[in-house]
């Protein structure tokens, strides 16, 4: 009997790594950590041709490939250059870890391009992230009643993210607004719902405005990207993106200033994305948290936020309907 040989998924290809290494290299895999400070981080060790690397996520910003990677007898070794605006080398933290099961431990340190030490060593945590399941069969994903999550009247159902931060946003002729004062003084902040979901469908439509940069936050971990980004290249940062981790497989954008609709389904850890009726993400498996996560626990319910701390933008027609389990 002949064997159907299919392509592997990413998620596959991870899942497949971890089994192969697992039993002899315990920190191959994907961790979900709480850096120094509490934020949300992200670590992934792969192994190739017998060669470690790894990627990191440290609280906000991009998953950025380390430096080196390397195992010493029963510790991860992982080091991160950090440049200057001029590119030049700035520091380098280094990152070691002991697995004990599913729970890494972890130490933290930095030294100055002349190898003097920044400040002190500090300890976090991470923990195994499982791996994705299949991709969904979303034809017999079966959903719930349709929450409308603006009501075009006022901010009733959502608060900021963050106490003490300005407030940027606004109800005006059914839109809810975001408007940011570029001044030293200024610190707008994100928007979040107040109930939190687990899986759904979610329907709204945006209109950009010049460099806009914001983004919808599913379940407060994963973010897509709301950017001004019409006539540019495919990029992980760019419109309809996850964030720095899955790019849009076409440009569906439309020029600034018009009305743009995004459809998104979130399910068992695997994302679509419909922009502008374009399939641009395709059921994809999501490996970890975003930059500016409320959390790398990808296993609760959270909200929906949105980020203001940027740049204007508006949204408009904003309705959730949850998958039922």
């Amino acid at each position: 009997m002949l064997l159907s040989l299919r392509p592997l998924t990413i998620a596959a290809v991870f899942s497949l790594g971890t089994l192969l290494h697992a039993a002899d290299n315990p920190f191959i895999g994907r961790w979900a950590l709480t850096i120094p400070g509490g934020a949300a981080g992200w670590l992934g060790v792969e192994s190739k041709d017998g060669a470690l690397s790894s990627s990191v996520l440290w609280g906000g910003g991009s998953v950025v490939p380390t430096a080196s990677t390397k195992v010493e007898g029963d510790t991860l070794i992982v080091t991160r250059e950090q440049k200057n605006k001029e590119g030049k080398l700035a520091a380098i933290e280094t990152i070691t870890a002991k697995a004990e099961g599913e729970v890494l431990k972890l130490t933290t340190s930095k030294k100055n391009a002349e190898g003097k030490e920044i400040g002190k060593a500090q300890e976090f945590a991470g923990k195994r992230i499982a791996d994705v399941p299949p991709a969904p069969d979303l034809s017999k994903v079966k959903y719930g009643a349709p929450i409308q999550l603006l009501n075009g009247k006022d901010l009733t159902g959502w608060r900021l993210l963050k106490e003490g931060v300005d407030n940027g946003w606004s109800v005006v002729d059914g839109i809810l607004r975001n408007r940011v004062v570029k001044a030293k003084d200024k610190h707008f902040g994100n928007l979040r719902t107040d109930a939190e979901f687990e899986d759904f469908n979610l329907k709204t439509e945006v209109r950009t405005q010049e460099g806009s940069n914001s983004g919808i936050y599913l379940r407060g971990i994963y973010e897509v990207q709301v950017m001004e980004s019409f006539g540019q290249p495919l990029d992980s940062h760019h419109m309809g993106a996850l964030y720095s981790r899955i790019t849009p497989s076409v440009a569906a954008e439309k020029p600034i200033g018009e009305w743009q609709t995004l459809d998104i389904t979130l399910v068992d850890r695997h994302l679509t994305v419909i922009l502008n009726g374009k399939t641009i993400i395709d059921n994809a498996p999501v490996l970890g948290c975003t930059g500016g996560a409320m959390t790398s626990d990808e296993f609760k319910p959270g909200p929906i936020y949105l980020q203001g701390d940027h740049t204007n933008v508006d949204y408009r027609n904003m309705v959730l309907t949850p998958v039922v389990k």
